[in-house]
């Protein structure tokens, strides 16, 4: 049904103590960890997209053979189960060990094109980096880590990847709030695939604790298996060479977040991949008025460090850890800031190219820079609706087709004015630059192809997760259909594309979410 072929543990070493409690693991990058069996798993939605690229029919994902599998009940031929050892640094402080605390890793298998992809529960029980939490996920975090993982990745960006959403027929308690009012919640457990979760982390940890051959050890296996093009250079420049595509990979990440209006909301050092892709999806969210200051996350709320327009500055700063821990191994600190200098000049061809399409210019220009400033200063002063705002430029003949996008009739009528100049200067440029009707039809698609019509608002998934406690599923499958198509317009299916409604202004799960799940 799957090939499995565990590199992860044959190439590296692992924890001599078998049992799982929460302890302090010295010396290896994982220990192996059993999942802890659920009650009555039922397999509630999965991404038959996925299914196909690791080689498996529908028929075999909704087996019951695989259902058990997929919900820690039972393993398959060729899985190792194990939990890998990281650390980080949380909201810019060192955390010390992590690890995960609730993921386990069912193996890595080799993919009917020969590509590999790691398979990690979320939600299977605890193991030895539990510390003192449950190992489990509820129902309402995992329905948004599913869709998410899927949205995400049918938007264009880089990502894990989701197979499956399993309720598990358990209860799990949780304080959603924070407010000391705990109540049992559905369980859940979320399929994750990657071609690998390592993370910045995993090379902090060692680096943390002078664990110097064991560090090199993990960067000669992550080079020799995901950057083996770096092989060829000499031994002294590779590693500075790797930290530079590690630099770049995340800048092209966070410009195309920023494209699309995702907010991470706990971009910890714990939460970056190593091979650029989105990873972790806690408390995340999607602008809806345009707010550089807003996150979604709770916990972020007074300090707001992850919010949408800090994100690049902190990826930056993330990656500064990680050439922190690298600079252990004796790398020249010259070499290592030459890297690092490479995330900056990297975003900035990036953020350039993504909203010279999003604004519908031929190329980044000074008078297009002037003009796409003064369309976010606008757009911060008033709420106006990311998403839509963006889809409507394409096709606006005047200001008024931009009513729909305001949230607020007063600031519409008090603002229009404003925006309508902003609007005569902006197609002024864009006439110069497409003057023929070919140059228009060509205009219109490269920003429809840049400016999502559909993303997973908040509210949305909120919706899907409050049918989903009623005995509801199929709002589930719905929105994932949705999903699959963000940048098309999809007739019949405009209520998805709608602006937050104000019942969903402040109701939890549509405005800012904790780390409880």
């Amino acid at each position: 049904m799957l090939n499995f072929n565990n590199r992860f543990l044959q190439s590296l070493p692992g924890d001599a103590n078998l049992h799982n409690h929460s302890r302090q693991v010295q010396g290896a990058f994982w220990s192996r960890v059993d999942p802890t069996p659920v009650a009555a798993p039922r397999l509630i939605a999965h991404s038959p997209e996925v299914a196909s690229v690791l080689g498996l029919s529908e028929a075999e994902v909704k087996s019951a053979e695989m259902v058990n599998a997929l919900s820690g009940n039972a393993t398959l031929p060729g899985m190792e189960t194990y939990a890998t050892a990281y650390g980080g640094h949380q909201f810019g402080n060192w955390a010390g060990q992590l690890g995960d605390g609730r993921a386990i890793l069912l193996g890595e298998i080799i993919a009917p094109n020969n590509d590999r992809y790691e398979l990690q529960l979320k939600g299977a029980g605890p193991t030895p980096y539990s510390r003192r939490a449950d190992g489990r996920a509820v129902l309402r975090s995992s329905i948004r880590e599913f869709l998410c993982s899927e949205a995400m990745h049918h938007l264009g960006i880089p990502t894990t990847r989701a197979l499956s959403l399993v309720q598990t027929g358990d209860a799990v308690e949780r304080d959603m709030f924070y407010d000391g009012n705990a109540a049992p919640e559905p369980g859940a457990i979320v399929c994750r695939v990657a071609p690998s979760f390592i993370r910045f982390g995993h090379f902090e940890l060692p680096a943390s604790r002078g664990e110097t051959a064991l560090l090199r050890q993990l960067v000669g296996f992550t080079m020799t298996h995901y950057f083996p093009h770096l092989l060829a250079l000499p031994e002294n420049e590779r590693i500075a060479a790797w930290y530079g595509e590690v630099c770049e990979r995340t800048a092209k990440l966070m410009a195309e977040w920023m494209r699309v209006g995702f907010v991470h909301g706990v971009m910890n050092t714990d939460n970056m991949s190593i091979l650029g892709l989105t990873i972790d999806y806690g408390p995340y969210g999607w602008i809806d008025n345009f707010d550089p200051g807003w996150t979604p996350n709770t916990t972020d709320a007074g300090g707001k460090r992850y919010a949408y327009g800090r994100q690049p500055g902190v990826a930056q700063w993330n990656l500064g850890r990680l050439g922190d821990a690298l600079s252990t191994l004796e790398i020249a600190a010259d070499d290592l800031q030459t890297a690092l200098a490479k995330f900056e000049s990297t975003y900035a061809v990036e953020i350039k190219r993504v909203f010279a399409n999003k604004f519908g210019f031929k190329a980044w220009s000074d008078q297009g820079g002037e003009i796409v400033d003064a369309a976010f200063a606008l757009m911060g002063a008033s709420e106006i609706d990311m998403t839509i705002f963006f889809r409507r430029l394409a096709t606006a003949n005047s200001v008024n087709d931009f009513k729909d996008a305001f949230y607020l009739d007063g600031e519409w009528v008090t603002e229009r004015e404003k925006f309508a100049v902003w609007f005569g200067h902006y197609s002024s440029l864009i006439a110069t630059e497409s003057p023929t009707p070919n140059d228009q039809t060509e205009r219109i698609n490269r920003m429809n192809a840049a400016n999502p019509k559909f993303v997973l608002r908040n509210y949305l998934a909120q919706q899907a997760i409050d049918a989903a406690h009623e005995g509801d599923t199929s709002k589930i499958s719905e929105l994932l259909n949705v999903m699959r198509h963000p940048y098309d317009e999809q007739p019949g299916r405009e209520s998805f594309a709608e602006k937050r409604p104000d019942w969903a202004r402040h109701k939890a799960g549509c405005s800012m979410l904790s780390c409880s799940s």
